[in-house]
C-alpha cells in the first residue's frame, strides 16, 4: 500500500504526526504482566504500584459507613482486581460472599484469574468464576465469585435477598445493559430490606450523581445519605489522541491502513482495533492477512475477538507473541471495558458501535450501526496505556469528536423488554410499571413488550405469568420468542431441529466470505449446496446437519463454513440438549426432516414478525405498515419473492432488512395465532 493512501492524523494543537512520534518513550518504561502464579512478588509490586492502591482506606471506610459506594475510577487504575482483594485481605468475606458481576463472560473469566494468579493460586479455589454452563466455585473455600449480571439474576430467582453475598460489587455500570439496569433496581430492593448488604457500582465513566441519588436511601432530609461518590485519580502510564485531518470513506479499510502504517513506523507494541461487528472484524482480518502474505514476513500475529467466539479461541489474545511479531487484535465493543489484553500500547477506533434500537410501533428490535459516545471513546483509548505510554488513532476528525453525546443511551430505553418483564414476574414483581429503574423504560416500550407477552401467552390477562409458558418462557436464556418457539416444538415433535436452529442463531454468520474474487464465487456456489427454498432458518439446519456428520475443519474449509461458529454452536445445542430433559422435561423429537412443521413451528413463536409483499413490490409488516426488505445474505434475496414470511431480526442500513427469513403461508397465521391475527385483518391487509 503506497503511503500516499495512508490515514493522515493530527495531534490535538499540534501540526505534525512525525514529531510526536520522535518523542515516543523508550522501552525501558515498559511494565509486562505476568500470568504466572510463581512470580507473586513481582505481581505484589505491580499491585502497590496501582493508583488505586493509595484509596485502599478510603475504600474501606466509605464502605463501613455507608451502604453504597459509587467508585468512579480511570481505566486502569486497578477498580475490578484490586477492590475484591482489599475486601478479602480485612475480613469482609466473614459476612458473606464478595460478589463481582461484569457485563461479559470472557471479562468474568480473565478477571478471575488474573486476581487468583495474584493471589498465588488458581481459579476455583479463594477466587471463583461463574458464567452461563460454566462454573468454577467451591461452595467451601471460594469467598471472592465473579460472575456474569445473567448469572446473579438467576441466583436471585432462587434467593431473592442474596443472603449468602456480604458484598456485591457491580463492574462497569457505564454499559448500562438492561442486565445491568435490572441488577441495580433489584439492589436497591434489597438494600431497603437487608442494610447489612454493601453495594459498589464501579465505572471508568459512571454517571456518578445518578447512582448516588439513585441509592440514596435516605427519607428525610436530617437523615444521613446511604451513598456516597469516591473518585480515584490517576492510572498507569498517559496515552496521546490522534484525529484524522479528513473524514474518512471507509473505517475498515482505513483501519487495516492505520495498523499497516503503525506496524512500519513505530516501536515495538501490540495494536488493539475497535469495529462495530463480526463481519467487519473478519473482513478486516482477511485484508490484514492478505497483506502479510505480500510481504512474505512473518511479523504479525493477527487475532479476531468478538462476542460470539468460543471462550478458548478468545484467551488467544491474553497469550504474549512469539519475539519479533507484533500481535495485532481485531475486536467489537467486547475488548472496551474490563477485559485487559497484556502488551497493548496503539488503540484504533473506527468511531462507530452496532447497537440494538426498539421500535414499539412495529414490535421489532433493529441493528443499529451509530457514532460512538464521548464516555465509550474514552474506555477504547483507556486501553492504550496499559503498559507503557500509549497512542490512540481515531478515524475522525476532532470536530467530529466534539459533536459526539457525551454517553451512549441506557439499553433499558432502546430495546426489547420482554426477557426483563418475564424475570421480573418470575421474582414475584406484579406491578412492573412502578418499578423503579436507574433510567426507567420509555412507557410505549413496556407496554409492547408486556403485550408481545400476551400474545405469547406467557402472561394472562391480569398480568400474572402463565403456567407453564410463562415459567417455561422466564426460564430460558434466549428471548422470549426463541423460547415460546421451543416450547411448542415439545408438542409438535420437531424439537431436535428447533434446538439446533436456535443454537445457529446464538453465533452470527457460519458462511465464510472470502475477499478475493475467485474464492468469493466459490465461496457463493458452496452456499447454495445448503440453500433451500423455504428460507435462511432451513439452510441453517441444512448445514449444521452436514457439520454434525463430519465436524471437522477440512470440511469447513471445503465448503467455506467457519469452523469455530460452527463447533460452538454444537456446543451450545449440546447444553441445551442437557438442560431440556433434565431440568424442563421437554422431550427431544425429531420430525424427520418434515419441513413443514418446522416452519409451523417457527411460526408459533414468531407470529408477531410476519411480513407479506405488498403490490407495489416491498415488504411490509402485518402490524404497523413498516417497510421491509430482504437482506442481501439470505439465501432468498436472488430468488423470487415469497409472498408470506417470518423474519426473526431487523438491521438499519440504508433501509430496514428482514434478516433469518422463513418462507410461511398466509393461512398458519390465523391457524397458530389466531388470537393476533384475524382473517379479516390479514385480507384486508392483503
Amino acid at each position: 500500500m503506497s503511503s500516499s493512501r495512508l490515514p493522515k492524523f493530527l495531534k490535538p494543537d499540534d501540526d505534525s504526526f512525525s514529531s510526536e512520534r520522535d518523542a515516543a518513550p523508550s522501552d525501558d518504561h515498559v511494565t509486562s504482566f505476568v500470568f504466572n502464579a510463581h512470580h507473586s512478588l513481582n505481581l505484589a509490586a505491580q499491585r502497590e504500584r496501582l493508583p488505586i492502591r493509595q484509596y485502599r482506606d478510603q475504600i474501606l471506610y466509605c464502605l463501613e459507613n455507608y451502604q453504597t459506594l459509587v467508585l468512579v475510577g480511570e481505566t486502569g487504575s486497578g477498580k475490578s482486581t484490586q477492590v475484591p482483594q482489599y475486601l478479602y485481605e480485612f475480613g469482609w468475606h466473614s459476612k458473606g460472599l464478595i460478589g463481582v458481576t461484569e457485563p461479559r463472560r470472557i471479562s468474568a473469566i480473565t478477571l478471575a484469574d488474573r486476581v487468583a494468579t495474584e493471589r498465588g493460586e488458581l481459579s476455583g479455589e479463594t477466587v471463583g468464576v461463574s458464567i452461563r454452563f460454566i462454573s468454577k466455585c467451591n461452595p467451601d473455600t471460594t469467598k471472592i465469585k465473579y460472575m456474569t449480571e445473567g448469572i446473579l439474576l438467576r441466583e436471585m430467582l432462587a434467593d431473592p435477598l442474596l443472603t449468602q453475598y456480604g458484598v456485591i460489587m457491580v463492574d462497569e455500570a457505564h454499559e448500562r445493559s438492561v442486565l445491568t439496569d435490572t441488577v441495580l433496581g433489584l439492589l436497591k430492593k434489597i438494600a431497603r430490606k437487608r442494610p447489612s448488604l454493601k453495594i459498589i457500582i464501579s465505572s471508568a465513566t459512571v454517571d456518578a450523581e445518578l447512582f448516588q441519588e439513585f441509592f440514596n436511601l435516605k427519607k428525610r432530609k436530617d437523615e444521613k445519605d446511604s451513598s456516597i461518590i469516591l473518585t480515584v485519580e490517576g492510572r498507569m502510564y498517559p496515552y496521546e489522541v490522534y484525529y484524522l485531518e479528513e473524514p474518512c470513506p471507509d473505517y475498515v479499510k482505513e483501519t487495516v491502513a492505520t495498523v499497516m502504517k503503525i506496524h512500519r513506523n513505530e516501536q515495538r507494541g501490540d495494536i488493539l482495533a475497535f469495529l462495530t461487528g463480526q463481519e467487519e472484524v473478519l473482513k478486516a482480518l482477511d485484508l490484514l492477512r492478505e497483506h502479510k502474505d505480500a510481504s512474505g514476513k512473518d511479523d504479525m500475529l493477527i487475532l479476531p475477538m468478538y462476542g460470539t467466539l468460543p471462550n478458548q479461541d478468545q484467551l488467544k489474545v491474553f497469550f504474549s507473541a512469539p519475539k519479533g511479531v507484533r500481535k495485532i487484535v481485531l475486536a467489537t465493543n467486547i475488548a472496551e471495558t474490563s477485559v485487559t489484553i497484556p502488551g497493548i500500547v496503539y488503540v484504533i477506533d473506527c468511531g462507530f458501535v452496532k447497537l440494538n434500537w426498539y421500535s414499539a410501533d412495529s414490535t421489532t428490535n433493529s441493528l443499529v450501526v451509530v457514532p460512538t459516545s464521548k464516555a465509550a471513546a474514552e474506555q477504547r483509548a483507556g486501553r492504550a496505556g496499559r503498559i507503557r505510554s500509549g497512542k490512540v488513532y481515531r478515524l475522525y476528525t476532532q470536530e467530529e469528536w466534539e459533536k459526539l453525546p457525551d454517553h451512549t443511551p441506557p439499553e433499558m430505553r432502546r430495546t426489547d423488554l420482554c426477557s426483563t418483564v418475564l424475570f421480573l414476574k418470575a421474582l414475584g414483581i406484579d406491578n412492573i410499571l412502578r418499578f423503579t429503574f436507574p433510567s426507567p423504560p420509555p412507557a410505549k416500550n413496556l407496554l409492547a413488550s408486556l403485550e408481545t407477552l400476551y400474545a405469547l401467552e406467557a402472561l394472562d390477562a391480569d398480568g400474572s405469568l402463565t403456567t407453564p409458558v410463562g415459567y417455561f418462557l422466564a426460564e430460558m436464556p434466549f428471548n422470549a420468542m426463541l423460547a415460546k418457539m421451543l416450547y411448542k416444538a415439545g408438542e409438535m415433535g420437531c424439537s431436535e431441529e428447533i434446538l439446533t436452529i436456535i443454537a445457529m442463531l446464538q453465533v452470527q454468520s457460519v458462511f465464510s466470505k472470502p475477499v478475493s474474487g475467485q474464492a468469493s464465487i466459490r465461496a457463493r456456489i458452496a452456499k447454495r449446496n445448503f440453500e433451500v427454498a423455504e428460507g435462511d432458518l432451513i439452510t441453517l439446519l441444512n448445514v449444521y446437519t452436514a457439520f454434525a456428520d463430519d465436524r471437522t475443519k477440512e470440511f469447513c474449509g471445503r465448503n467455506f463454513l467457519i469452523y469455530r461458529n460452527l463447533k460452538r454452536a454444537h456446543e451450545i445445542k449440546t447444553q441445551l440438549c442437557s438442560m431440556l430433559e433434565r431440568e424442563l422435561n421437554i422431550p427431544l423429537l425429531s420430525c424427520n426432516g418434515n419441513v413443514e412443521t418446522i416452519c409451523r413451528c417457527i411460526v408459533s413463536g414468531f407470529f408477531p414478525y410476519a411480513a407479506y409483499l405488498h403490490h407495489s413490490g416491498v415488504y411490509k409488516t402485518v402490524r404497523g405498515n413498516t417497510e421491509l426488505a430482504i437482506h442481501p445474505i439470505s439465501c432468498l434475496y436472488t430468488e423470487e419473492q415469497p409472498q408470506w414470511v417470518i423474519f426473526c431480526e431487523l438491521m438499519h442500513t440504508t433501509k430496514l432488512y428482514m434478516k433469518d427469513i422463513t418462507v410461511i403461508k398466509q393461512e398458519w397465521l390465523t391457524e397458530l395465532a389466531p388470537h393476533y391475527y384475524h382473517k379479516i385483518t390479514v385480507r384486508d391487509r392483503f
